[in-house]
């Protein structure tokens, strides 16, 4: 019997293709990514950039993938399971940084929402990329963006804006889109103050998330975590200002929930959204806009 058009699955929604590099201790990079993704509804396919051996004290090796095998990953994904969102993390090279765009091109990916997470220095303080990447980020990879998501640090290596307050983040995402980003978000974490303040920069103007500063050491992954709840929400159907929003909350409450793992920075709790919905129990929570966390 021939199918009906009622027969057929729908459009599916929330695929969200994660390029970057491996964390052996979990926290960060394509292990938080593939946790915050599915916590949030997502579905996540990888491309692996580079293999790293660290923990929570740090980063003592980076293995690189060959390109062949990176522009390979991206375009076996993306030719059969397809994407409604990429994320890029750790590119530490120019020549990953033009595979990853030459692969995007080949796939036919510009309509596909890109969130950049410009990964540039892990939270231990070990260094990531080259300096020519950095320049390539500039050049190639964040005017694709229709997000870019850098902390205060990895901002001014991008803008060569210093920043100290709101009005500097909104400079520096202003900077970003004169680079070609359609929205920058630049995360205060690295700022002072009693709460964090994430100043959301579009073409249309800025927003302002402001949520209490948690006062703790386990914050390994987080820049990861958030680029790719971004991602998940923004998959299945959120406008860009209400992901971001509530990407925000389930990080905010990650680090709230951190397990304590590790000696050092340590990872945030990115099931808790599962552990709430008693698992099997119902489908994982889904933040609404404004949620206190």
């Amino acid at each position: 019997m021939a199918e009906t058009e009622t027969d057929l699955p729908p459009e599916p929604k929330g695929r969200v293709l994660i390029i970057a590099g491996s964390d052996s201790s979990g926290g960060a990079g394509i292990q938080a990514d593939i946790k915050a993704v599915t916590a949030l509804g997502g579905y996540a396919a990888t491309a692996i950039t580079a293999l790293t051996v660290q923990n929570t004290k740090g980063v003592t090796a980076v293995h690189g993938a060959p390109m062949d095998i990176v522009s390979g990953q991206i375009a076996a994904v993306l030719d059969d399971i397809g994407a409604d969102a990429i994320k890029t993390g750790m590119l530490a090279t120019a020549e990953v940084i033009a595979t990853v765009v030459s692969a995007l091109d080949e796939a036919g990916a510009e309509l596909i929402p890109l969130i950049v997470d410009p990964v540039m220095v892990a939270s231990s303080g070990a260094r990531l990329v080259e300096d020519s990447a950095v320049e390539a980020l500039k050049g190639q990879l964040i005017r694709r963006a229709a997000l870019v998501t850098p902390n205060v640090p990895e901002a001014e290596a991008l803008t060569g804006i210093t920043i100290q307050d709101v009005d500097e983040q909104r400079a520096a995402g202003e900077a970003l889109l004169k680079l070609g980003a359609r929205a920058a978000l630049i995360k205060g974490g690295h700022l002072d103050g009693p709460q964090v303040m994430d100043v959301l920069v579009t073409r249309n103007g800025m927003r302002m998330f402001a949520r209490p500063r948690i006062r703790t050491r386990h914050t390994h992954g987080t820049g990861c975590t958030l680029a790719s709840a971004i991602a998940a929400l923004m998959a299945q159907g959120l406008p860009l200002d209400r992901a971001v929003e509530q990407a925000g909350d389930y990080l905010h409450e990650a680090i709230r929930r951190a397990p304590g793992f590790g000696a050092g920075s340590g990872p945030v709790h990115h099931g808790w959204t599962l552990a709430d919905a008693n698992l099997f129990g119902s489908a994982p929570a889904r933040m609404e806009p404004g949620t206190d966390v």
